[in-house]
Parts: structure tokens; C-alpha cells; sequence
């Protein structure tokens, strides 16, 4: 199948889906369209809540795209790079609608910043989370404010510097990344389906402004996180990184 974003919107309940290939891993484009979506969904009226779920049974998502990511040869470009998953951080805390994430395998990365950004997290046994940056010599410098936000900085140093251990769902929600956990997609399917129908119905202007409260304090996190991504895209240009990709990479 061919890597694709796509969005519905069903009696109140609007849901974004996001799929590639290669583990559900996300290059630019498809962040780019990923902000779109987030971003139209928020101003449509039509959708008083919103599911954030990815395609495919296995890995949530892998993370920024290494085929990309390899091919950085300039400041400019890597902090582009760099800045996609800002963007969905940014896009996700500045919606106007509250977003519940739906976490059905492994979120590494970027994946686990979007767990992260996400009003609600609901997930499986599956879902253990790793922060692999500073394995490939960089560093989970962007998702950094949403990460520590949500699981406080002792569990945020825990993920980014033993970088190369996944961690499990049971632990991932014991630190509050994640709210609710499921043995099966099936079981947390049929509970996001039940809340997503309860915000349905919900007051939107009450969403709207206990989101304000949710996300206070991080109006400058749109200077925040591309501050963050030109030190990865300065980074990723290093001997030691391009080095450190390559062996990940032959793996």
C-alpha cells in the first residue's frame, strides 16, 4: 500500500488516519499533510472531536523517515527536516478540539510525541515506546517539551537516554503518557468509541476553553520547537551521526 492521510468525519466525531510503508515512519510530506488535516478538522464544525489513529496492524509509528533523514546534506534542509513533527506538536496543542490518540503497536520517536501531544491517549499491551535519538547521534530534542510535559522529566531522562530499550505499555501508562490500555485493538476501540460519542455531544465552547487550560503555558513553544529542530539539523550533519545512521540503517 502507498503511504497516505486521510480524515472522515461521522456524527460529530471526526478521525485523522496516517499510513506508510515502512512501519508507519513519516517524511516530510506526509507530516506536512498531516498538519493539514489536523488543522482542517479544527476549523470544521462539523467535527466536535477528534481520533488520531494510524493504518495497518503493527508499529503506531517508526518515527521520522531514516531514508530521509540520510539524505541531509545542509543546515537548511535538516532543520525542515526537523521542523515536521514540531508542526503536528504545534498543530495538535493549538486545536481548537480536544484529540484523542489511539496507540495500537509501538511508537518510537516522533510516535511517541504524538502519544504525547494528544489530549487522551488510549492504547494496547503492544504499545511500548522507545526515544532512539541519541542511539543515531542526535537527540529527541523536538518532542522534548511535549514529552516532559506529559511524563515529567525523571521518566522523559529515562526514555532519551537509555536509548536503545523500548519501554512498555504497562510502563508508558504508569507514567501518564497513556490513560487507558487494552489487551486487544478490538476492547480499546469499542471504550475510544464510547468517549469520542460522549465528547460528541459535549459543550464545544467547554472543550474548547478546558483545552485552553490543558495546554496554558506553552504559547511559545512555536518558537520553542524550531529552536529545537535547528539544533537536530545542525546535528545531523556531524561525522558521528551520519556514521551512527548508516550502521542503524545496515542493521
Amino acid at each position: 500500500m502507498e503511504a497516505y492521510v486521510k480524515s472522515t468525519i461521522e456524527n460529530g466525531i471526526g478521525t485523522i488516519e496516517f499510513f506508510h510503508p515502512q512501519s508507519n515512519s513519516m517524511p516530510s510530506s506526509q507530516l506536512k499533510n498531516l498538519v493539514e488535516e489536523i488543522n482542517n478538522l479544527g476549523k470544521n464544525d462539523d467535527a466536535k472531536v477528534i481520533i488520531l489513529k494510524s493504518g495497518g496492524e503493527k508499529a503506531f509509528c517508526a518515527g521520522a523517515s531514516f531514508d530521509e533523514l540520510i539524505s541531509i546534506q545542509d543546515f537548511e534542509t535538516g532543520k525542515t527536516f526537523f521542523s515536521g513533527f514540531a508542526n503536528v506538536i504545534n498543530a495538535m496543542r493549538k486545536s481548537p478540539k480536544l484529540i484523542i490518540a489511539r496507540i495500537h503497536g509501538k511508537a518510537v520517536g516522533g510516535g511517541v510525541g504524538i502519544a504525547c501531544a494528544a489530549d487522551y491517549t488510549f492504547a494496547t499491551e503492544n504499545a511500548s515506546v522507545k526515544l532512539s535519538e541519541l542511539a543515531v547521534g542526535i537527540g529527541p530534542f523536538v518532542i522534548s517539551p511535549v514529552v516532559e510535559k506529559k511524563i515529567g522529566t525523571s521518566a522523559f531522562a529515562q526514555l532519551a537516554i537509555n536509548a536503545t530499550e523500548f519501554y512498555s505499555a504497562e510502563w508508558a501508562r504508569e507514567k501518564n503518557m497513556f490513560q487507558d490500555m487494552y489487551e486487544t485493538t478490538e476492547e480499546m476501540d469499542a471504550e475510544i468509541q464510547i468517549l469520542a460519542e460522549k465528547l460528541a455531544a459535549s459543550n464545544p465552547e467547554a472543550m474548547f476553553e478546558l483545552k485552553n487550560i490543558l495546554w496554558k503555558g506553552t504559547d511559545h513553544w512555536d518558537h520553542l520547537l524550531t529552536e529545537r529542530a535547528a539544533v537536530s539539523g545542525q546535528l545531523v550533519l556531524s561525522e558521528f551521526t551520519i556514521n551512527a545512521i548508516n550502521q542503524f540503517k545496515s542493521k
